[in-house]
């Protein structure tokens, strides 16, 4: 053996076979550009402006449900039950399927969906139960604005519960309805319900009992929180329903 000769170290099996060496070059980092980082924060703020509202507004009116301790008699029940049946859980599940809010964004778009009907079923109960236990605690119903909003808002939460089935498996039941019919129908009857319930808060909101509770500025307040909130949670799903729309024209 020469006296400078050293042992060449063992070929890879990948380079003896290709006869060459694959080098692996780091995968590129995604640069979000400036216009993307603007959109996420201010998609951000208003989500953590819309939760501020929708925390203001039930929790106003739990403490005006139990202003008299328990147990609460059936005016306070019909406001706890709506207020969180509507304002809670149904805002909150409307929210869910947008690809911006931060608590769900780690969801496939069908879990998301599953998310916002399994909490708009719970919404609805509550507010539709809320609902008929104010008809039975009164001997006569639908006297007042207030009361004939609150059932047109009912009715339509009903039939939104039920057309959110035919939504939910639109792809299993294409051959019958066609997917964006459905969710079109789905997305206007919800919205009409939310918008009634909201209007028929703010006729609640204007009722001496409750201006003499919490003083006529906080009602004002209340009705301004309630059109807020209904600006940010119905303005994703409205253009939702627009763009199927054109889309089921244009086919």
């Amino acid at each position: 053996m020469p006296p400078n000769f050293t042992d060449a170290p063992p070929l890879d099996p990948e380079i003896a076979e290709n006869g060459f060496q694959n080098e692996q070059k780091p995968a590129p980092v995604k640069q979000e550009s400036t216009y993307q980082i603007c959109m996420f924060v201010s998609r951000s703020m208003v989500f953590a402006f819309t939760n501020v509202l929708i925390g203001m507004i039930v929790g106003v009116h739990c403490f005006f449900a139990f202003r008299n301790g328990l147990p609460l008699n059936g005016t306070s029940l019909h406001v706890l039950l709506c207020v969180i049946g509507y304002y809670l859980l149904m805002a909150q599940a409307i929210l869910a399927l947008s690809n911006s809010n931060s608590w769900l964004s780690s969801l496939k778009l069908v879990n998301r969906r599953r998310v916002h009907w399994v909490m708009q079923s719970f919404g609805a109960v509550l507010a539709i139960g809320g609902s008929i236990l104010k008809m039975l605690d009164k001997e006569v119903n639908f006297e007042t604005v207030h009361g004939k909003l609150g059932f047109a808002a009912m009715v339509f939460t009903f039939v939104s519960l039920l057309n959110g089935l035919s939504s939910l498996y639109a792809y299993e039941l294409r051959k019958f309805i066609p997917g964006n019919l459905s969710k079109i129908s789905h997305i206007l009857f919800g919205t009409v319900a939310f918008l009634l319930a909201s209007i028929c808060l703010a006729y609640g909101n204007d009722k001496n009992v409750f201006r003499n509770w919490a003083t006529p500025a906080l009602g004002y307040t209340m009705m301004a929180f309630t059109a807020a909130l209904n600006v940010i949670v119905l303005f994703s799903p409205l253009l939702n329903c627009c763009k199927k729309s054109l889309g089921l024209f244009k086919k």
